[in-house]
């Protein structure tokens, strides 16, 4: 027997090289890590999957060993899966998913993806999904019609990534004391940062929430654009300060580090706003108001535990629903200049097969960081002391509470109140 396969005569490799010697084993737990995260976010094509590997992680991987992997980790197909399960498994799914949204604004294809990002399974839209809302909730289909008025406008025109941010309050909490600000992508329609903030209103918190932005992502667009709200001034001066100090070759005469839009034409973040109040800042109102008679905001100690418990609550909310946003497919539109057919996530991370360019702006991290302590720092967006918040803290650890949701808000204010 030949000891190598340069001793083999009949040796189609003699040299001994692997082929795939870069592709990670089947038990590398990172490998098998992010295809479950993969399938989560609602990936199940292996083409796709390997093309996101190597983009985001720089992983080679095939597409036929994508798909094996996948199969190694029974991480099935919306079709098996739904024939596969039991009748009231998947029943279950759906209505657990219909009572997270009393206001009933949220379509077949949301739930769809809620389920997988919840529970790692595909269900069936169209014959499924659908089905079982028909039957538990007819009248939610037509509680779903568009009810904004059409503007006309214009395609946006950017090259890439970072190219251009739109930043935006959002109003609709703030009756209840928890306005909310955020900066997204225009390229990509990614979703960069959702706050919950004191005072959405406040120009030196806006222009923290951007500088931390940049801070995380260690650079800044080549543009920003907001309405012509007065919080938004020192954004302005930030933004033209920091293009003129880290990327002098641009011009800021020719290309402006920030631009002001009228609110309706600030399209990309005008329009995510109605989608976040119609699948989740409604709900929010009815769990909050679920709360009368048992919050009094007129007692000192009661105020104090909702300004730390329910900002907790509502970012983490954010959080999720900013996960949910950058990993939701948009249909397809032919007649649009920038990605369509595919999540924010994906055009993001595949923006090469776009053409398009990451035009991030490297920063200082430092400068950065010297800026916001400057203007004030974490205090322009504390609800609470810090010796208040931990203290909270360690009375909210010591109930081992699993998880905050909007269901147990209200049970677990009674029983720390009954601590702090």
């Amino acid at each position: 027997m030949p000891d190598s396969p340069a001793d083999n005569p009949y040796s189609r490799n003699p040299e001994g090289r692997n082929k795939h010697k870069d592709c990670p084993a089947p038990d590398d737990e990172r490998i098998n890590a992010l295809l479950v995260e993969y399938h989560r976010r609602g990936h199940v094509s292996g083409k796709q999957i390997s093309k996101l590997l190597w983009a985001e992680h720089s992983i080679k991987m095939s597409r036929a060993t994508v798909d094996r992997r996948r199969s190694a980790l029974e991480l099935k197909s919306s079709g098996i899966t739904t024939s596969s399960l039991p009748v009231t498994v998947k029943r279950q799914l759906v209505l657990d998913q219909m009572a997270q949204d009393p206001t009933r604004r949220r379509g077949p294809k949301l739930l769809v993806e809620a389920i997988a990002r919840e529970h790692g399974i595909h269900l069936t839209r169209c014959d499924y999904v659908t089905s079982e809302m028909r039957l538990h909730d007819p009248v939610g289909f037509e509680l779903r019609e568009p009810t904004a008025k059409k503007i006309f406008r214009q395609a946006l025109v950017v090259l890439g990534p970072h190219h251009e941010w739109s930043g935006d309050g959002h109003d609709k909490l703030t009756k209840i004391g928890f306005p909310v600000w955020a900066l997204r992508d225009v390229w990509s329609g990614k979703w960069l940062g959702i706050w919950v903030v004191p005072n959405n209103r406040l120009k030196l918190a806006i222009a923290y929430l951007y500088l931390s932005l940049v801070e995380t992502l260690g650079g800044m667009p080549i543009q920003t654009t907001t309405d012509c709200g007065t919080e938004t001034i020192t954004v302005f001066g930030m933004a033209n300060a920091l293009r003129e100090y880290f990327s002098p070759e641009l011009s800021t005469n020719e290309v402006p580090a920030h631009k002001f839009l009228k609110f309706v034409h600030n399209t990309t973040i005008e329009q995510g706003w109605l989608q976040l109040r119609l699948q989740w800042g409604d709900d929010v109102k009815g769990f909050w108001e679920a709360g009368n008679g048992i919050y009094n905001s007129s007692i000192p100690e009661q105020y104090k535990l909702v300004q730390w418990l329910w900002p907790k609550l509502i970012q983490q909310e954010l959080d999720e629903l900013r996960d949910r946003f950058n990993n939701h497919r948009v249909r397809k539109d032919r007649n649009k200049v920038l990605p369509s057919g595919v999540s924010p996530n994906e055009a993001f991370a595949l923006h090469k097969e776009y053409s398009a360019e990451n035009l991030l702006q490297p920063v200082n991290k430092g400068v950065v960081r010297e800026l916001m302590v400057s203007i004030g720092g974490d205090d322009l967006i504390r609800f609470v002391s810090v010796e208040y918040a931990v203290h909270a803290q360690e009375v909210y650890d010591s109930l081992g509470i699993q998880k905050l949701t909007m269901f147990n808000v209200w049970t677990i204010f009674q029983a720390m109140l009954l601590l702090m």
